[in-house]
């Protein structure tokens, strides 16, 4: 009987050990990949203040985001058009504050991001957003959001490609939040083509609950573009189109939609 209860007590003491090792190499890791995205912010943003062009800024900003998920262990695969219309209205799905990072490495240069204002009061994120030309907005419904509305709209009816997270934020529960309407007023009002797009992966990575980042696959799968219908949108049926195309992807398979995949990222 001592010897069951000697065996027993050792294997307990096991795994503690290894649960105490795997909590130290996690720690670890996510104190290694916040100085690795800080430390590339601010390099990223030496640069961003020398460069002079948007577009050159914006292949900057893109190698940037690349490296830093490739050296933070979270290899990025997608499946995107080989074409992307244009103009182009992206929307995807908003799980984590890696989906950013994600986006600016994947999407052309001529894609600016429409991003909620609180993130332009943010030292050094809001320079850095700034120097990339972000449409930076009031989610309220107060004058500064009508205005704001007003100058996304026009940007697009200038043949702009933005990109939006429709849903304006995320929550630590998950599913698939609301969308707000704006991104789909700019479609609606420049006649461009509304992408819609499924992340995974970036919740597990740095979930919204945690401060811990992680090492993972990050996908990104694009569905099929809603387009212009006899040179006019309707931006209510657009947001529900994207909605229940985005909630049935995330609901099914995890390859997403192949039909129109015509690029793979790593």
């Amino acid at each position: 009987m001592a010897t069951e209860v000697q065996k027993s007590a050792r294997r307990g003491i096991g795994q503690r050990s290894v649960a105490g090792a795997l909590v130290l190499l996690r720690s670890m890791h996510s104190l290694y990949a916040a100085l690795l995205f800080l430390g590339l912010a601010v390099l990223s943003l030496a640069v961003m203040l020398l460069l002079p062009g948007l577009p050159a800024r914006r292949a900057a900003a893109r190698c940037a985001a690349r490296l830093a998920l490739t050296l933070a262990g979270m290899p990025l695969r997608a499946r995107l058009p080989a074409q992307l219309p244009e103009p182009c209205i992206v929307v995807a799905n908003h799980e984590s504050y890696l989906d950013g990072i994600v986006l600016c490495a994947l999407l052309p240069t001529r894609f600016g991001f429409v991003i909620k204002r609180e993130m332009s009061r943010v030292p050094l994120a809001g320079l850095l957003l700034e120097r990339l030309g972000a449409q930076f907005v009031e989610r309220g419904g107060k004058g500064g959001s009508t205005r704001d509305a007003l100058r996304v709209m026009r940007a697009a009816q200038r043949g702009g490609s933005l990109a939006f997270f429709p849903e304006g934020t995320f929550r630590a529960e998950p599913g698939l939040l609301p969308f707000h309407i704006g991104a789909f007023a700019a479609a609606e009002r420049a006649g461009a083509a509304v992408l819609p797009l499924v992340i995974r992966g970036t919740r597990h990575c740095l979930p919204p609950a945690s401060g811990l980042v992680r090492p993972g696959l990050i996908t990104v799968n694009a569905l099929a573009a809603l387009e212009p219908a006899g040179g006019t949108h309707d931006a209510a049926l657009l947001r529900a189109a994207a909605h229940a195309a985005i909630g049935a992807a995330l609901a099914g398979p995890a390859q997403g939609s192949r039909a129109h995949a015509g690029k793979t990222s790593d």
